[in-house]
């Protein structure tokens, strides 16, 4: 199994009537750590009663909490969260909290270096303090995976393309790539040119973009690989996208064929979007069925 560090945002995502632990990097995380690969998470917490309930949570859930550093200026992070009929959610994100303040310093450094692969996204760097600490760990961590997961206002043009410099591999969903690929110049019209496009302007060799209830495409090596997707009935798609990256990844950490990846990471995905909260639990027999239900 690999050795994956997350780094980024832990929060509380707060509905209406209850409250959920999440953040997309700890959402990755926990379900990378699901299937027993070795998990540190790289974050910041207030001297709060949501920040130790949330490093409670992280500990139980066998995810490395030894990075996650104590802010006494700032607090834990939350997010209001607002569902659609359609259970799609939107999200009011507080700002400043402790997550923006992660400070570099020489284990973070040690860490990047020893991790087969290293997660991050664009919400950490809305602050410079965590921007700059991402940055340095960035050029000395090996295989970087950048979730764009796009929260405005608290991202730039500049700052994505030099993110997806940094990057070995990208994540987009439809909306992100296309956005993006605006950025770039892109001139074309689908989903496959748009990838193939952003490939060649970042030389980046391993490229996923998710189309929600439509399944997924990912470049990886040269070639296209496609699920088409699940019908489910959606409850919330709140870290949906989360745990199909941490599936895809973890099943190409263990050299699992891109097409079989793809297909175990939308399942996934869409068994969490018909649930309640970002992070059910899932066993390895329940996603089987659900690809194989006959």
């Amino acid at each position: 199994m690999a050795k994956v560090t997350c780094f980024g945002e832990v929060l509380w995502d707060v509905f209406p009537a209850h409250e959920k632990i999440g953040g997309a990097p700890l959402n990755v995380a926990l379900r990378l750590q699901s299937f027993q690969h070795e998990v540190t998470m790289i974050s910041a917490i207030g001297d709060d009663p949501r920040g130790k309930a949330l490093l409670k949570y992280i500990s139980e859930n066998d995810v490395n909490t030894k990075y996650i550093q104590t802010n006494n200026n700032h607090n834990t992070g939350k997010v209001q969260v607002t569902l659609n009929d359609k259970g799609f959610a939107t999200y009011d994100i507080t700002f400043p909290c402790a997550w923006d303040y992660i400070e570099i310093n020489d284990d973070l450094k040690q860490l990047a270096r020893d991790s087969d692969a290293f997660v991050f996204g664009s919400l950490i760097a809305r602050n410079d303090i965590s921007k700059n600490t991402l940055f340095e760990l960035l050029d000395l961590a090996n295989y970087k995976i950048f979730d764009l997961n796009l929260r405005p206002p608290h991202y730039s043009k500049e700052l994505l393309i030099a993110l997806m410099h940094k990057a070995d591999f990208i994540k987009f969903n439809d909306d992100e790539l296309f956005e993006v690929s605006a950025y770039l110049g892109s001139k074309y019209l689908s989903i496959e040119q748009n990838i193939k496009f952003v490939s060649e302007v970042t030389k980046t060799a391993h490229i996923c973009v998710t189309k929600g209830s439509h399944g997924a495409v990912l470049l990886y090596n040269g070639k296209l690989y496609y699920n088409s997707g699940y019908l489910i009935k959606v409850k919330d798609t709140v870290g949906a996208g989360d745990s199909f990256l941490g599936s895809l990844i973890s099943q190409l950490l263990n050299d699992v064929h891109p097409q079989e990846a793809i297909d175990f990471a939308c399942a996934v995905g869409a068994i969490v979007a018909q649930s309640e909260g970002a992070n059910p639990k899932i066993s390895i027999d329940t996603i089987q069925k659900f690809i194989n239900p006959y």
